[in-house]
C-alpha cells in the first residue's frame, strides 16, 4: 500500500481452493483456524517446538501480507489467498489439526514478521527445503537449526537476515478494503495523497506519467498524471481515480515496490515533516492538517478514550475531540487546539508506537539495560520512562498490566508504577525514586535470568479475538 498504515491481523480470511484463475470454491475461516490448518498441513507436529514456531510465524507474516497489499482484491479476485502451493500456502479444508500445533498458533496468532523501520508485513516465503529450495526458509532446515539449540527468533534471522524483528499483539480487525469510492479533482484527502505517491513511484517506470507533488490535493498536475496512467494502462479516461484505477495502481505499486516479496523496498510509517507547524485549531485546513489527522488516528488504535479521526485536510469537532481526550490523558489544559506541548505529546505517542515496533530482540541488549535515572513523574517526556514503561512490561504478569511504552510518564504509567510499589511493599508514590529503581532493576535481572528473548509488542495489547473495531 503506498501509504503509511499500521498493519492488522484479519478476524477471517478468504481461501481460494486451487489456482486464482481456477473456477473453485471460496471458503471463509476464522484466520487463526486459518494458521492452523496451514501449518498442519506444511510441517510436522513431531518436530522441535522452536522449529514448529518459527514456521507458524512465516505463515502468519505472509498470510496478513496478502491481506495488507490487497494482492488478490487489486487483481480483481474475491478472495484474500489461494491453497496453491505454488504461489500460496497448503490448506486443506477440513482437515485435522494437531494439537501441539493449535496451541502453539493460540499463543502467536496476533503476530507478524517485519523488517526493521518497514511498516507492512514480511512476505516470508518458505520451501521445504529438500526437493524444493528458495531464498527464504527452510523448513526442514529449521528443524536442523532448532536440533543444534537455536530458538525460533534466530532460525528466522537465519534465513531471512537480523534486520527482523517480531510484532506481537496486533490488533486484529475485518478486513478493510482500501478503495471506498471515487476520487476526483477538488478532493483534499489522504487518498489523494496515496494516489500522488503511488503515481510518483509508477512514473519511474513509466515516465510518460508526470511526476506531481504530495500534497494531498486533486488539483490539475494531478489529474493529469491519472489521465496519463488510465491511457497508459487502457482504462477509462476520465481523469477520476474510480475502482479499476485505484486497484490497478494499488497492484503496480506493490509489484515495483516488492511490498509482496522477502526483499522490498519497504513501506516507512510516514514520509511528511512531523515537526511542530504552528497552533491547529477549529477550522484550519491544509496539510499541517492531514498530518495531525494521521497522527491522531494511529494514536486512537491504542488509546480507545480518543476518539478515530477523518482523514479530511480540515480540523473539525471531532477532531478538536481527540485533541481534548489527548490532552486530558496527559494533564494539558483541555483547549482542543495543538499548541506546541500538545504537539509533543501526539508526536512522543506515536513515535512510541513506532519504536515499540522497532525495539530489538537482542536477549544480550537486554542484559545491560538497566534503569538509572530517579525521580521520574507524571508529566515527564524521555527515553527514560520508555524505559521504564519497557520494564515494567516486562515484568508484568497479565497482559492487562502492560502498557504503552511511548515515553511519556502518563496516568496509566504512574497507576501502573504505584502497582509495582504496593506489590513490593513500598510507598504507592507512583513516582520513580531510588528504592523502587533498585527494586524493578533488581527484578528484571532476574527476569532476564530466566528468559532467552521476548518478541517486540505492538502497542495495544488489550486487542483480540471478538473485540470491536476501530
Amino acid at each position: 500500500m503506498p501509504t503509511p498504515i499500521l498493519p492488522y491481523i484479519p478476524k477471517y480470511i478468504t481461501v481460494h481452493l486451487g489456482a486464482p484463475s481456477s473456477n473453485a470454491e471460496n471458503v471463509t475461516v476464522t484466520f487463526p483456524d486459518y494458521i492452523k490448518n496451514v501449518a498442519s498441513s506444511e510441517i510436522y507436529p513431531t518436530w522441535n517446538e522452536s522449529a514448529i514456531t518459527a514456521n507458524i510465524y512465516a505463515q502468519i507474516s505472509f498470510a496478513v501480507n496478502r491481506v495488507y497489499t490487497e494482492f488478490y482484491y487489486s487483481q480483481g479476485y474475491s478472495f484474500n489467498i489461494t491453497n496453491s502451493t505454488a504461489i500460496d500456502q497448503k490448506f486443506i479444508y477440513g482437515r485435522n489439526i494437531f494439537e501441539n500445533i493449535s496451541n502453539l498458533v493460540d499463543e502467536i496468532f496476533n503476530s507478524y514478521i517485519r523488517r526493521i523501520g518497514n511498516a507492512e508485513p514480511l512476505a516470508a516465503k518458505y520451501c521445504n527445503g529438500t526437493t524444493v529450495t528458495c531464498d527464504g526458509l527452510s523448513q526442514w532446515g529449521s528443524q536442523y537449526l532448532a536440533e543444534q539449540g537455536r530458538n525460533s527468533v534466530q532460525i528466522l534471522r537465519y534465513y531471512y537476515g537480523n534486520n527482523i524483528e517480531i510484532v506481537s499483539n496486533v490488533p486484529i480487525s475485518n478486513v478493510r478494503m482500501s478503495y471506498t469510492a471515487p476520487v476526483r479533482r477538488g478532493e483534499y484527502s489522504r487518498d489523494v495523497a496515496v494516489i500522488q505517491i503511488a503515481l510518483n513511484r509508477i512514473s519511474e517506470d513509466y515516465p510518460l506519467i508526470p511526476k506531481i507533488a504530495v500534497d494531498s490535493r486533486f488539483g490539475e498536475s494531478t489529474e493529469r498524471a491519472v489521465r496519463t496512467f488510465q491511457e497508459i494502462f487502457n482504462l477509462t479516461l476520465d481523469g477520476i481515480v474510480g475502482k479499476a484505477t485505484w486497484y490497478k495502481l494499488i497492484y503496480l505499486y506493490t509489484g515495483m515496490t516488492g511490498l509482496s516479496e522477502i526483499n522490498s523496498e519497504g513501506q516507512k510509517y510516514f514520509s511528511s515533516s512531523l515537526e511542530y507547524p504552528d497552533a491547529i485549531e477549529l477550522g484550519n485546513t491544509g496539510e499541517k492538517v492531514y498530518v495531525t489527522q494521521y497522527l491522531l488516528q494511529a494514536v486512537s488504535w491504542f488509546y480507545p478514550n480518543i476518539p478515530t479521526v477523518e482523514f479530511t485536510g480540515r480540523f473539525n469537532e471531532n477532531d478538536v475531540n481527540a485533541v481534548k481526550e489527548l490532552q486530558k490523558m496527559y494533564s494539558l489544559p483541555q483547549t482542543g487546539v495543538v499548541d506546541e506541548k500538545t504537539w509533543d505529546v501526539l508526536y512522543q505517542t506515536f513515535i512510541g508506537i513506532r519504536d515499540a515496533l522497532n525495539n530489538a530482540l537482542n536477549p544480550i541488549e537486554k542484559e545491560i539495560t538497566y534503569l538509572n535515572s530517579l525521580n521520574l513523574n507524571y508529566g515527564d517526556i524521555n527515553r527514560d520512562v520508555r524505559d521504564l514503561q519497557e520494564k515494567l512490561n516486562e515484568i508484568a504478569e497479565t497482559q492487562s498490566e502492560r502498557i504503552m511504552a511511548n515515553g511519556a510518564f502518563s496516568r496509566q504509567t504512574s497507576a501502573r508504577l504505584a502497582q509495582f510499589q504496593k506489590t513490593n511493599g513500598l510507598p504507592q508514590t507512583g513516582i520513580l525514586d531510588a528504592e523502587t529503581l533498585r527494586q524493578i532493576n533488581s527484578v528484571y535481572r532476574q527476569l532476564i535470568s530466566n528468559n532467552s528473548i521476548a518478541p517486540t509488542q505492538y502497542p495495544k495489547t488489550e486487542l483480540g479475538m471478538g473485540d470491536t473495531d476501530n
